[in-house]
Order: structure tokens, then sequence, then C-alpha cells
């Protein structure tokens, strides 16, 4: 059985660890570099990118996380984990990851107020995934290596065309979307499946 990790810093930790655990997936919340060790794979959550960034350089782990992945580890980010990910950051400087080839831009649907919920087709899922958007990011640029999974129609939010919502490079699977606020565990059994 896998041990995934999940970053307990700041954030819906909690959620995703309890919809890894309905999936029979043995749970470890990493709040120190030490957690990190013997861990599968890892779950960045939601929350602010800004300060699970900080957070990670001040207690010494950015650099053994993104070893980690570099080396094959299997990680998952939603919303801010997807941010923490990327190569590039529109208008920010913040510590990352950076290990995803694609640029995003921070609360690209605006404020809190609008946040949403839409039903979108996710490629290798059979029937459409129930998303929740919470003052979410979007993927503006994808790299070579990049498979865009999901887009959104930007209609409904003032803008124009679909754009990326969910992203897999390699053993590096990203949403802008929150799927562990809603009982559908499809995304998780996915990325359980990239365990190796």
């Amino acid at each position: 059985m896998a041990l995934i990790g999940v970053l307990a810093l700041q954030g819906a930790f909690r959620e995703h660890a309890a919809a890894l655990s309905r999936l029979g997936a043995a749970v470890r919340e990493v709040r120190q570099r030490k957690h990190l060790d013997g861990i599968d794979g890892l779950v960045l959550p939601g929350g602010e990118s800004t300060v699970m960034g900080k957070l990670l350089t001040d207690l010494h782990m950015l650099e053994p996380v993104r070893n980690r992945i570099a080396a094959g580890m299997p990680v998952y980010g939603s919303c801010a984990g997807l941010i923490l990910l990327c190569e590039q950051i529109e208008d920010s400087t913040q510590p990352r990851i950076g290990l995803l080839q694609a640029t995003v831009r921070r609360n690209a649907f605006g404020r809190q107020v609008d946040s949403f919920e839409t039903d979108l087709a996710v490629k290798g899922l059979t029937a459409p995934l129930r998303a929740v958007f919470i003052r979410a990011p979007l993927i503006t640029a994808v790299g070579p290596d990049v498979e865009v999974l999901a887009r959104v129609d930007m209609a409904a939010h003032g803008g124009e065309g679909e754009r990326i919502v969910a992203v897999r490079q390699d053993n590096i699977l990203a949403t802008s979307f929150h799927p562990e606020l809603t009982p559908d565990t499809r995304l998780h059994a996915l990325f359980l499946g990239m365990q190796a």
C-alpha cells in the first residue's frame, strides 16, 4: 500500500487526507522535513501559495521536496499546490518548486465571491467531474511535455475561449480546482494510480 504524504503546513490538507484514506491509501501529514522520509507520493493542497512557499523555505523543505519530485516521486497539487509546482508565476517572485513546465496566473477568476462550481470533462475519466474553484489560478501556457487534462469555458466568467485547469507532466498532476471538497475521489484515484 502506498504511503502518501499530504503537506500539512496550511490549507485544505485534511480534506485531501480524508479522500486518500477513503481510497485505502496510508496517509501521513507532512509538517517537517523528516516526514518526507519513506513517502511514495505527495499532495500539495489548496491554500495560500505565498505562505506555503515561505514555510517550505523557512523549514528547509523546499529543496528536499523539489529533489524528491525531480527524482520521480509522484506529486499532486491542487490550486495553491498547482501554483507552487509551476516554473513561472505571473507577476510573482515567490518561492516555488518550479518543476511543472507551465505558467500560472493566481486568482485568475477574481476574489472569493467569484468562486464557483462546474462540471468538467477530464481526460481519463469517463464522466464529468464536479470541480470547485475558489480564488482559483489558471494555467496560461504549457511546455511540450505537459498533457492538458481539462479546460474551463471562460464565457461565464467574463472571458473568452477555454483555459487550462488540469494538467499532467510525467509524475506531476495538477489542478486549478479542489476535488477534495467533493465526494468524488476519481482524481485522487488517478493520482494513486501514478504510484510505481
